[in-house]
């Protein structure tokens, strides 16, 4: 039985649709991601906390869900808005459909709008809040929920989805990594203490087949506390909200820097970037998607990309002495890789893991162990 849904944004627009999932209302940021493919990795991608996401793709929900794709330990975002929304998956693969799962993690979710219509609006108005709502369908009551809500700048969410106590990671499925730029590569153990700012599985299952032990800590671990783990390395995770809120974790990675080789993504090469003394910014609309590309300044080539922020690193507030602009997106110049001149600690801005997305960036987890065999060796 259809069931009514309301999609408001914060400037009035209004699109109605019918309603799936939780019987209840959310208010969040509304963004929009361009893949094809990975809707469930999308679902419970941590660095949608505080975000309603919406899926430029027409078609979601057609493979259902099940228990091996999934990116972290729940659902993050607050709701959900597609085209058309599956009733009935069909995959081999599937262990219950979309709308029990958002039924079972309480996501509101509307479908059949006009979402090419939504995300124009987006594209030239930029990334608004919003709520979706199946229970409350008046316009002013609706307008004065978001207004409610907070702004995204300024905002730490980091410390709402990291876990509360560190733990050794015991994910060992790692069957993807066949077809993936990692299958010659060979493992060596080290030790790597991962930032949980809003760390994803897949992200873990990188790190594991490089041979590495992994402990996961939380986004508020002193610098201290964990140097007393004896890394060998230190990755700084991915993660919803503003860096510059984040101010404890660039206070840490700023007292870690030169003592551990490091390796960052997303939220984490903002949090460096911010440790090395620049900048960050709020982008119009963010990059959300599975097909940015970026170009690699070194060695000239084009990546295409996965990627998932609100906000960037400004180079022009960095010291270009100690470090270097490593990518570039090329579609709007911002800065998507960071490496210092000087010690072992290099960024980027996408997602190298890329679940869901292409694999012309595991070179970077690589890189990662090479730059720990080259400090253990020295």
């Amino acid at each position: 039985m259809k069931r009514q849904a309301t999609l408001l944004l914060e400037d009035g627009r209004v699109f109605r649709g019918n309603g799936h999932g939780f019987e209840g209302e959310a208010v969040g940021e509304v963004v929009f991601n361009t893949s094809m493919t990975g809707y469930q990795e999308i679902l419970t991608d941590p660095s949608y906390a505080g975000q309603i996401v919406t899926m430029t793709y027409p078609l979601i929900g057609n493979t259902g869900v099940n228990p091996e794709d999934i990116e972290s330990r729940k659902p993050f975002l607050e709701a959900f808005i597609v085209r058309h929304l599956s009733p009935l998956p069909s995959n081999w693969r599937t262990t219950e459909s979309l709308e029990t799962y958002l039924t079972k993690n309480r996501i509101p979710a509307i479908s059949d709008i006009d979402t090419r219509a939504l995300v124009r609006h987006i594209r030239l108005k930029g990334s608004m809040r919003g709520v979706v709502s199946l229970v409350d369908h008046n316009e002013a009551s609706l307008l004065k929920k978001v207004q409610k809500a907070p702004e995204m700048v300024g905002w730490d969410l980091a410390s709402k989805v990291t876990v509360e106590k560190p733990y050794e990671n015991t994910d060992k499925n790692v069957n993807f990594i066949e077809f993936s730029r990692l299958a010659e590569f060979e493992p060596s153990p080290f030790h790597v203490v991962a930032y949980d700012f809003g760390i994803k599985s897949h992200i873990l299952r990188n790190l594991t087949r490089c041979g590495a032990r992994v402990t996961v800590v939380p986004s508020t671990t002193t610098a201290e506390d964990v140097l007393a783990l004896k890394p060998d390395g230190i990755f700084l995770s991915n993660g919803p909200g503003d860096p510059e809120a984040v101010d404890y974790a660039i206070r840490n990675v700023r007292n870690l820097l030169g003592r551990k080789p490091f390796f960052g993504i997303c939220l984490g090469h903002q949090i460096f970037g911010l440790a090395l003394g620049g900048r960050t910014y709020k982008l119009k609309f963010g990059h959300h998607g599975g097909n940015h590309p970026v170009l690699n300044v070194e060695r000239k080539q084009v990546e295409i990309t996965a990627q998932n922020h609100g906000f960037a690193v400004d180079p022009e507030t960095l010291n270009l002495n100690d470090v270097n602009v490593t990518h570039v997106n090329l579609n709007d110049n911002t800065c998507e890789g960071l490496e210092h001149r000087s010690i072992p600690a290099f960024s980027v801005q996408y997602h190298p893991e890329a679940s869901p997305g292409p694999h012309d960036s595991y070179y970077l987890f690589s890189k990662f162990f090479e730059m720990m065999r080259d400090a253990k060796t020295h």
